[in-house]
Order: structure tokens, then C-alpha cells, then sequence
């Protein structure tokens, strides 16, 4: 598989204070890549050092495949990135903006601008200040303002913090549509787990500086699959029981087997009963990404 980005043992310290921790990342290319983690847990701190605003302390990263030195900076051309809040001037309209963007990283101004603000949702903006501008639209300026120079690589950290519902919409669709037909490959920090899981192909999960799972979407979708987890005295049984019923199982340790078909609870009781069959616990789990999240870290605090 081609990776747009590689970590290999990275580290950031601040002090004693370890916010990256042998961090190992992989984001295929063509992906939307969700990175889920605590509030502290090193994802914006990541990001930073990605797209160059700080130093590893230790370990490497790979961009494109090109290892961090000297080249990094003319391959880091190729990423579009907002951090936090998109950097914007509110007294300026959003192609003055999109010019200044030009301007900052050193290429000429193109004739796309108008086709830039049209792939974003604002051809109709025209003169109007960016100060006037709903959240929703701002925050689809930022993007523009990323994708300026043709970046084939988005980094964004939390893209829909503090939108309405119908904001929160026109950024998923955009995200979608830009992965779709431009073939961009996004890194997103998101605390909206539901929403990320409307759009993510692959994920992330960071825990105190090191990432501790990466999954892709169609396997997660497989783990979180909503079933019956029961615990019998007698798999063997139990087995039979269900293989005759064409009831869809797998097991999951020697004594403990999840149930995926929907089924009667009270005739699974009473059948494997007359099998000498006995559930010693049952339980119904969850099948959403935030239910996995917090199996895998732990919920106590905000992700």
C-alpha cells in the first residue's frame, strides 16, 4: 500500500513532558483518515509537526516518502492545512484572500480563483466582506485557502468545531467531493466521531502520544457489527444449535460467541437449554465508532 504519510517513532517533548510518544502513522494515499484521540492526547501537536510549525525531538516522518530534512519543505508544497482556525482576513473579500494566500507561499496569482470559490460553495460571494460571512462559509474559505497551489494532501484539525447542522453538512459534502473527483487525500482531527464516521475510509486512534489502532472503515464496520455476545458452558452445542438454525455466529474466545442474525432471545434460551446448553451472560453491543473509541481508550473524558 502507498502511504502519503509515514511516522516512524516520533517524539515531541516539551520539557519532561512527552506529548509524542513513539508515534507510528500510516495514511494511505486516496484516504480520508480520521485521527481520534482525548483533548492532550498529541493530535494538534502532530499536525504541527507534519506541516513544519514545530520540530520532533526525536524519530522521523515521511511525506510523499521523502524523510524529514532538508527536501521536506518543497514536498510539503503538496499539503493544504488548517490548524485550529483557519487563517483569514475578515476585511477582505474571499478572492483578496485567496490572493494573499498566493502571495504568502511564493506562487503566482492564476486565473482560478473564481473556480477555486465555486469548488468551495462560494461563487456567489462576490465583493461581500469575509466578516459577513457565516461560520459555514468561513470555514469553506479556509479550505479554498488551502487548496491554493494544488495541494493533493489536506491536513485538517477539527473542520467543523462550533457549525450548525447545515453547515456541518456543506463540509462533509465538500470533504467527499474533493476526495472523490480530485483525488486528495485528507488527515482529519475531529471530536465529532458520528460526523467523522460519515466520511473517514480509514482511522487513527492516538492515547498519550502513540497511536494505539489503525483500522480501515470496512474493518471497523466488521468489529462494530451490532450482535448478541453470549457466554455458554457448552460451545460445541451451542454451535450445532445455531449452524441448524442458519443463525450467523462467530466465536469469539472458547466459552464466548457473538450472535449477528437477528434472533428471539427467549427461543435461543430455551433451545440451547434443551442441549444442555446454558448462557451464563448475555449481552447486546453497540455498533457505532464512539462505542469502539471508548472500548479502546476509555470514555472518562472528552475525546
Amino acid at each position: 500500500m502507498e502511504y502519503i504519510l509515514e511516522t516512524q517513532n516520533l517524539c515531541k517533548y516539551y520539557k519532561k513532558n512527552k506529548v509524542l510518544n513513539d508515534l507510528n502513522i500510516h495514511v494511505p494515499k486516496g484516504a480520508i483518515y480520521g485521527l481520534i484521540g482525548k483533548n492532550g492526547a498529541g493530535k494538534t501537536t502532530l499536525i504541527r509537526v507534519i506541516c513544519g510549525l514545530q520540530r520532533p525531538s526525536k524519530g522521523n516522518y515521511c511525506i510523499y516518502e521523502t524523510e524529514n530534512g532538508k527536501k521536506i519543505n518543497y514536498v510539503r508544497k503538496r499539503i493544504g492545512a488548517i490548524i485550529e482556525t483557519p487563517s483569514i482576513y475578515f476585511d477582505m473579500t474571499a478572492e483578496e484572500n485567496l490572493k494573499e494566500q498566493y502571495k504568502v507561499i511564493g506562487l503566482p496569482i492564476d486565473d482560478n480563483l473564481k473556480e477555486l470559490l465555486s469548488t468551495v460553495g462560494l461563487k456567489n460571494v462576490d465583493k461581500k466582506k469575509v466578516k459577513d460571512f457565516s461560520l459555514g462559509m468561513k470555514q469553506r474559505l479556509g479550505i479554498a485557502i488551502a487548496l491554493v497551489g494544488h495541494p493533493d494532501f489536506l491536513i485538517l484539525d477539527e473542520p467543523i468545531n462550533g457549525l450548525d447542522p447545515e453547515g456541518i453538512i456543506e463540509i462533509r459534502e465538500l470533504i467527499l467531493k474533493l476526495n472523490k473527483e480530485n483525488g486528495i487525500t485528507f488527515l482529519i482531527s475531529s471530536h465529532y466521531l458520528d460526523e467523522l464516521s460519515k466520511v473517514a475510509t480509514h482511522y487513527g486512534f492516538i492515547n498519550k502520544g502513540k497511536i494505539i489502532k489503525e483500522i480501515s472503515k470496512k474493518d471497523l464496520e466488521e468489529k462494530c457489527k451490532r450482535r448478541i455476545e453470549i457466554k455458554v458452558n457448552n460451545v460445541q452445542e451451542c454451535v450445532k444449535y445455531l449452524e441448524e438454525n442458519k443463525i450467523e455466529y462467530t466465536i469469539k474466545e472458547d466459552n464466548i460467541i457473538n450472535i449477528y442474525s437477528p434472533i428471539n432471545i427467549s427461543e435461543l434460551v430455551i433451545g440451547l437449554s434443551k442441549k444442555n446448553c446454558i448462557i451464563s451472560d448475555l449481552h447486546e453491543k453497540d455498533a457505532s465508532l464512539e462505542s469502539y473509541y471508548i472500548n479502546l481508550i476509555g470514555g472518562d473524558d472528552n475525546v
